[in-house]
């Protein structure tokens, strides 16, 4: 099976360094030969292991289903936005209004995977762009949100991606991301911080200047200073 033109042309963008590229997700070449159903088949099997290992009853009524919900949950839910074909196309339209202030979408809901002990991530996103001409549909920002959080991540990265890819669509550098979120590895495991989150931000373009910058941050009421 081929891989699909997108993903080839992602690793050439890459070149030899994909492996390592802190901003992009660490993908092997192959990484979509197999089909979804051949996924969610072998994930299957991995995970009905792993619960055999653990010494559970997989004959038991309420655990015998639980490896195929797992596999299909992985491939068609949590880590859907690793494939191409799941990003969502982003329209955009002139600026007939010539709206010149920054356009900000606070509180968009986030659920991510820690890609470190693939436990859950669970936040908000605040997004803002500044137009040069095109503005995107409001639904969109929240898809291009849940698209790259869809996968095994790191905050950061999530960040510089959902930024980048505004950035792309919209023809300006002049976009901005705060991410706040709670991570269940340090929340549910290790030091059991319940409280504690994580806050994280990307500003590109005219968000590198203070008095912006600071005017995003009070549309999103966030006090701390990045």
């Amino acid at each position: 099976m081929k891989i699909n033109n997108a993903l080839e042309k992602h690793f050439e963008e890459l070149g030899d360094d994909h492996a390592s590229a802190a901003q992009d997700t660490p993908l092997r070449k192959d990484a979509f030969v197999l089909s979804d159903e051949e996924k969610i088949e072998s994930i299957k099997g991995n995970v009905t292991q792993i619960m055999q290992t653990l010494g559970l009853d997989l004959e038991d009524d309420s655990l015998k289903g639980t490896p195929n919900r797992v596999a299909k949950m992985f491939v068609q839910e949590i880590f859907a936005g690793l494939h191409p074909k799941r990003k969502p196309k982003s329209s955009t339209f002139s600026n007939k209004y010539k709206y010149g202030e920054m356009l900000v979408e606070k509180n968009i809901t986030l659920y991510s995977t820690c890609e470190h002990h693939l436990l859950p991530i669970v936040g908000k996103a605040h997004v803002a762009y500044i137009s040069k001409g095109t503005v995107v549909g409001l639904s969109k920002m929240n898809r291009i949100v849940d698209y790259y959080a869809k996968r095994p991540q790191v905050q950061e990265r999530l960040n510089i991606q959902i930024v980048r890819e505004l950035q792309e669509v919209l023809g300006t550098e002049d976009v901005a991301c705060v991410i706040d979120a709670k991570h269940l590895c340090v929340n549910s495991r290790g030091i059991r911080d319940i409280e504690s989150s994580t806050v994280t931000a990307e500003y590109g373009g005219k968000f590198k200047d203070e008095a912006v910058r600071r005017e995003f941050l009070d549309y999103i009421n966030i006090d701390t200073k990045f």
